[in-house]
């Protein structure tokens, strides 16, 4: 099922059964139904077709369509959470001063909530209900009543459609949600990925510590594998504590997401080569890197290019007795430093 069509059938399904809510409330989003809705629903058909989405949308809101106000203190937060919030976030900066001299042209999705009369759950949006909060205004919204599945379904695809998740929100939202009970259906709808890709996501978000992954972001320049590279560094036994104290140097608080993870990223890396002792290699008379040789946690490896030396292992294993009589008579005949 394509985008367009998982967000066609949210806003022309009927209604599920009725969450709680005040009498007050229901008949305005029912108004609210009635016009937004199908404006709404021909427009977010467009989104995944084509470029011209967000101005097909203010069209729409220009033409009639109409929203409601709700104060953003309100409204809860999703079920689940998709996106990652970065402290340094200069896109989110943009869009509280273009809501502030604009105003907020694309209203937001909530349904009322089911467990608190009076109030809305989100299903998307959420950047912008912190936008509208910080700027002590109400924020324009569209009610629907939605169920569970319906809510991820809408939230996930809507996100896909106008600002795509990084990699790791991808991840982190399949595994919330699975963790959660959904099916791996439901998950794939709401994420608009296959099986196989869903996997992946899943697998991945299942190795990294989730909070070191709150505090890196969402890091939207990082793609499968660099998180991959990342997860299998943390396996290492000090990795988690140089990870850590990254996370507390001044030059990680400021950086932006993506930068944040470069810093753990490389942290990492040099942490690997110090345990290892660094790799040297044995080049033959010709110049080739025939042998690498490393030392980690008292151990040394020696691998051979057997392409280029063949047969030299084996020369060598022949011969490790006598190379290691020599080795012992060498040490008798050095003399003793502390004579």
């Amino acid at each position: 099922m394509s985008r367009k069509d998982v967000l066609n059938n949210l806003f022309t399904a009927k209604l599920g059964t009725p969450n709680r809510t005040e009498p007050t409330r229901r008949a305005q989003s029912d108004t609210v139904r009635t016009g937004a809705v199908s404006a709404m629903s021909s427009v977010l058909n467009v989104m995944a077709d084509g470029a011209k989405a967000a101005e097909e949308l203010r069209e729409q809101l220009a033409a009639g369509a109409t929203v409601i106000e709700i104060d953003p203190s309100l409204i809860d937060g999703s079920m689940i959470a998709d996106r990652l919030v970065s402290e340094a976030d200069p896109a989110f900066d943009a869009l509280v001063e273009s809501i502030r001299v604009n105003g907020q042209e694309i209203p937001i999705l909530v349904r009322p909530s089911p467990t608190a009369p009076g109030r809305y759950q989100i299903a998307y949006g959420r950047r912008r209900v912190r936008a509208t909060k910080k700027l002590a205004i109400p924020v324009r919204a569209l009610v629907k009543q939605l169920t569970d599945e319906q809510l991820v379904i809408a939230q996930g695809t809507e996100n896909l459609v106008r600002q795509d998740l990084s990699f790791i929100e991808k991840a982190l939202f399949a595994r919330r949600l699975e963790d959660a009970g959904y099916e791996r259906s439901t998950i794939m709808a709401a994420l608009s990925t296959e099986k196989g890709d869903l996997s992946r996501y899943i697998s991945v978000a299942r190795m990294l510590p989730e909070k070191l992954v709150e505090a890196i972001g969402p890091a939207p320049k990082a793609g499968r594998a660099r998180w991959l590279a990342l997860a299998e560094r943390l396996e290492k036994a000090s990795a988690l504590s140089t990870a850590d104290q990254v996370l507390q140097r001044e030059q990680f608080i400021e950086a932006d997401s993506d930068g944040r993870f470069a810093l753990v990223f490389e942290a990492l890396r040099v942490d690997t080569a110090r345990r290892r002792g660094g790799a040297r290699f044995w080049t033959t008379p010709q110049g080739k890197k025939a042998a690498r040789i490393e030392r980690a946690n008292g151990r040394t490896v020696i691998s051979f290019e057997e392409k280029l030396v063949p047969d030299f292992a084996a020369y060598l294993e022949a011969r490790l007795d006598e190379l290691f009589r020599d080795f012992a008579n060498q040490k008798e005949e050095e003399p003793d430093d502390q004579a």
